[in-house]
């Protein structure tokens, strides 16, 4: 996107100097090409410099334009930070369901996505709606984790840490077909997130 917006200038600065070319100096050009062809009226190198001109303008403004959705599709850095101190602030202190199953299989991917989510509701109204990643680390456990955010278009990365333990509320009983308590206990858990800048 931006080669496309520097070729689009260059062109637009190209038709500008061809507009501000002297209309004697493209006489004597033509005659030295062509000693036989008719002259150009003044009315003509003046019309022919309005299109010019007109050209010139309406490419300078689809570069802006260009540039504008190329700043809408990409994060900066300071909205990146934005986000994810935010985020850290709306994560930190939440519960949530643990793995009904019991053994935490999903837990990276989970955590991971609750990051990105949250990552991007924070991002405001110049920020993209997508582009965020929170990649886990290798050494991750269920219990404490860290993730490294990055998002398109931005080269800042945040470490996002957390740490889960079991909610001191107790557990949660899903109700069983017939309305009494069912024979499966999910585990409830504490989120304490943190962040720092920088890779995990």
């Amino acid at each position: 996107m931006n080669t496309l917006v520097v070729v689009v200038f260059v062109l637009a600065a190209g038709l500008v100097a061809m507009g501000c070319v002297r209309a004697d100096r493209v006489r004597r050009w033509r005659e030295s090409f062509n000693p036989s062809a008719p002259d150009i009226s003044d009315p003509a190198f003046v019309g022919a410099r309005v299109v010019l001109f007109g050209m010139a303008g309406i490419g300078v403004f689809s570069a802006f334009q260009l540039m504008a959705v190329s700043a809408d599709a990409e994060w900066s850095d300071d909205e990146l930070s934005s986000a994810v101190g935010q985020a850290t602030s709306e994560l930190d202190g939440t519960s949530g369901l643990g793995d009904v199953f019991g053994d935490d299989s999903g837990f990276d991917q989970e955590a991971a996505k609750m990051i990105e989510e949250e990552v991007v509701e924070n991002g405001g109204g110049g920020a993209p709606q997508s582009g965020v990643d929170a990649g886990a680390t290798a050494s991750n456990k269920p219990s404490d984790a860290d993730y490294t955010v990055q998002a398109a278009g931005a080269d800042a990365a945040f470490c996002v840490h957390v740490v889960r333990t079991r909610s001191k509320d107790g557990d949660y009983e899903p109700p069983g077909v017939a309305g009494g308590a069912g024979s499966v206990t999910v585990p409830m858990y504490d989120f304490a997130v943190t962040s720092r800048e920088g890779a995990c």
